[in-house]
């Protein structure tokens, strides 16, 4: 029997405090590829769409880093001789692409994003060949490619071929095309631009784009233009299933420093009656604790027991531990996952010292809150119209009418739904139908939802931390 409490410190060790790795590559031996991701990472996808928290900067950070792409070549051959730029991420490379500032500029100088996103792959193909074209500022490369039709498809042509004779692929990827505007219908014509290039690159064999966006871009008019449908016959969503975070969750515990990784593989060891797979200096879950099975259920019972309480009634933390997670469309990021079970490991040490297993039920609601504040900043930074529409709620109990909410908005913001808007940040995406488009706003994000009834409820990971209760329900945090 393993001590509960070298568990819980062996679960500290293991699970990294942030997991969002700031718009970098993770460390390899953290690297978990779900099978519903498969098909987003090949290079014939084009068109790659999730909500926040999902992977989308990771694999862009992921296939662009060489070493990591390598174990990833394992499952998907074709990335092994891949050429791979970044044409557009979070972290600024003005070598490579404009930052949201210069793009903005470009726009007010008369730059069509068409021909600016052109340069960005022009300058690639460039890089390719050892080749040279204007490069600063940014305007001359630009204008090199409005001028000069003839010569771009010469070096993409080139680019192709050269690929091509080493059996190799040339792939670009975008993401994070929220930070290229703050005004949605700026950021419509970016997007757009930017898709109808990944869509001019196609007729050349070896080099192709990927894009990445967010759904609420996705569901804008970026793709009414000519042909665009061979871009949608290629989307792939970024998805995960309760299974798909398990089976995270075990890649960090399995690959804990030290001593405290020995302890877990061991648990690994005795639940199963195998070894966990070694390969490249790390350690891999078998396939069968990547699915749904007893096998992948009995692992987490053995850190957290089989009930939410002192029986079945309660639930099993197995699937409670995601399904509290999840937002008002069903979806739990993995950020949220692992920060609740680090959270819940922390909380039982603090509390529960002496319990018999490594992780206590009334931990795992704790680890609720904490995840749900964890998702609240993330809600923020994306979306900071969202806590200033929510934090007039605070305090109410759901589900509600949504007449109550429209009241308490009018009350504060009387001017509507622009008020509650952030400075050089987009504003909800359907302001302008007042607050009516600003519920449809958050039922699509997945911080309403709607019961039959009409009235609106909010799912325990943003129901806690905004402070709105509900009876029966995870209590939010008291704050102090």
């Amino acid at each position: 029997m393993n001590d509960p409490r070298a568990v819980r410190e062996a679960i500290l060790h293991s699970l990294p405090a942030d997991t969002s790795y700031s718009g970098a590559a993770p460390p390899r031996e953290y690297l978990y590829v779900p099978p519903a991701h498969l098909k987003a990472l090949r290079p014939e996808c084009q068109l790659v769409v999730g909500t926040r928290g999902v992977g989308k900067s990771v694999w862009t950070s992921a296939l662009g880093d060489l070493g990591l792409r390598k174990l990833l070549g394992s499952s998907i051959p074709q990335l092994d001789q891949a050429d791979i730029r970044i044409g557009f991420a979070e972290r600024p490379n003005p070598d490579h692409y404009p930052d949201s500032d210069t793009f903005a500029q470009l726009i007010d100088q008369g730059a069509e994003p068409y021909t600016v996103w052109r340069a960005v792959a022009v300058r690639w193909a460039a890089d390719l060949l050892n080749q040279s074209v204007p490069r600063q500022p940014w305007r001359e490369s630009v204008a090199w490619v409005a001028g000069r039709p003839e010569d771009v498809t010469r070096m993409l042509m080139q680019a192709s071929d050269r690929l091509g004779e080493k059996q190799g692929h040339g792939l670009i990827l975008f993401d994070a095309l929220d930070r290229s505007s703050n005004d949605w219908h700026t950021m419509d014509r970016i997007v757009r631009d930017l898709l109808r290039v990944a869509l001019w690159l196609k007729p050349f064999p070896n080099l192709s784009a990927k894009v990445f966006l967010r759904e609420d871009q996705k569901e804008r008019t970026v793709t009414d233009f000519p042909d665009a449908s061979k871009l949608l016959a290629t989307q792939a969503e970024l998805t995960w299933a309760r299974h798909d975070l398990h089976g995270l969750l075990w890649q960090y515990l399995l690959n804990g420093p030290g001593a405290h990784g020995e302890l877990l593989r061991d648990i690994y060891r005795q639940t199963l009656g195998i070894p966990p797979k070694q390969a490249e200096n790390r350690f891999l879950p078998c396939d069968e604790t990547k699915r749904e099975t007893p096998a992948q259920r009995a692992l987490f019972e053995a850190l957290a027991g089989p009930w939410m309480g002192r029986d079945r009634r309660r639930g099993a933390p197995y699937s409670w531990s995601v399904s509290h997670l999840a937002d008002g469309q069903g979806r739990t990021s993995p950020r949220s996952f692992i920060a609740a079970i680090r959270q819940a490991a922390e909380d039982s040490a603090d509390r529960y010292p002496e319990h018999e297993q490594a992780l206590h039920y009334e931990s795992i609601k704790r680890g609720v809150q904490k995840a749900s504040e964890i998702r609240v900043n993330e809600l923020t930074e994306d979306f900071p119209w969202v806590p200033r529409l929510l934090e007039p709620l605070s305090g109410l109990t759901v589900p509600l009418g949504f007449e109550v909410i429209e009241q308490a908005w009018a009350n504060r913001f009387p001017n509507g739904p622009r008020d509650a808007a952030a400075e050089k940040r987009l504003p909800p995406q359907h302001a302008e139908r007042g607050w009516p488009g600003v519920r449809q706003d958050l039922l699509r994000l997945g911080v309403f939802e709607e019961r039959r009834d009409g009235r609106i409820d909010l799912p325990d990971l943003y129901r806690v931390g905004f402070g709105l209760g509900r009876r029966g329900g995870v209590k939010p945090k008291k704050n102090g």
